[in-house]
């Protein structure tokens, strides 16, 4: 199968280089931006015809799209508006375009943000009405549904607190802050569940082995959730991250770090943005569709910081 792979520069797409390296498929990687030691073609999504030509030039069969506007917070900016939703739901149109009049297959990576507003302590269902607070949730979810519109053969898989050795995330800035912040305040009423990109881009594998071998392909298009398994807060999260980080360099005899993690109250970090207060996704569709064993998220992060600190 012939695989392009969008945003292939960000966090989720650094992972997909990584599983690419051991596929029997032919992966091309795109984005707009060039980063050097990284063999990347350029592709701009928001180009429907620039997207046909490259899908007719390397036969591609699958589009794994990890682009997308994800500044939660600048995409209230109304100078920034109309660019995010051209990059987070008319830009998805494109590429599931593309795939219809190919007969292809789009991977689409959405998100936990298109619910919110309803408050509910079980967790979400993919068939679960999307209810985002913010414009970025909404151009996700506005995204999901101009794809379904095309027809194209599509899995839709939302995600949530996405981490990874790659770019800027809540990881590998909590990582770096209690070791050089002596006391730090981290918000406890926000649960969810982290999901370690590397664990992601290898579902996402798994996902299109599954249609490409499958005598039914058609049957397993859908919406889905992935995340790691378990529940917890960002004060929690990053508990774990100064406790693992820790035990990690413990191991080298280097010294241990000591930062006091306190949580607070989201109301104490104001934001332009209303979050999620529980987002924990309900993965059992994707499992049994696919046979996918998902790792715990302790476990999974634990793998992630002895590749960051290694």
């Amino acid at each position: 199968m012939n695989i392009l792979v969008t945003g292939a520069n960000g966090q989720l797409g650094n992972e997909m280089r990584l599983i690419a390296r051991s596929s029997t498929n032919h992966y091309l990687f795109t984005d707009v931006n060039q980063v050097e030691g990284l063999d990347t073609t350029y592709l701009d999504i928001t180009d429907l015809e620039a997207i046909r030509a490259m899908v007719k030039a390397h036969d591609i069969q699958a589009i794994v799209n990890c682009a997308a506007w994800t500044n939660v917070d600048g995409a209230e900016d109304p100078a920034k508006q109309a660019l995010v939703e051209q990059l987070n739901a008319t830009a998805p149109e494109y590429l599931a375009r593309a795939m219809e009049e190919v007969g292809g297959w789009l991977v689409q990576i959405s998100t936990d943000y298109v619910f919110g507003k309803e408050p509910y302590n079980t967790p979400c269902s993919p068939d679960r009405k999307g209810t985002p607070t913010g414009v970025y949730g909404a151009t996700k979810l506005h995204g999901e549904q101009k794809i379904l519109a095309t027809g194209c053969h599509s899995v839709i898989i939302r995600t949530a607190w996405l981490y990874s050795e790659f770019g800027k995330n809540f990881c590998k800035t909590m990582l770096n802050l209690t070791a050089t912040k002596p006391q730090l305040k981290v918000v406890f009423d926000q649960c969810g569940t982290p999901t370690y990109a590397l664990d992601l881009a290898r579902a996402i594998q798994q996902i299109l082995h599954t249609i490409e071998s499958s005598q039914y392909p058609a049957s397993y298009a859908g919406i889905y959730h992935y995340s790691n398994e378990g529940v917890t807060s960002w004060y929690d999260f990053t508990q774990m991250i100064l406790r693992i980080s820790n035990r990690l360099r413990a191991e080298r005899h280097e010294p241990q770090v000591a930062c006091d993690v306190q949580p607070c109250y989201s109301s104490e970090y104001p934001s332009p943005v209303q979050r999620p207060a529980y987002s924990v996704l309900d993965k059992r569709t994707l499992k049994e569709t696919f046979g996918i064993e998902v790792p715990y998220w302790v476990d999974s992060l634990e793998a992630c910081l002895r590749n960051i600190m290694a």
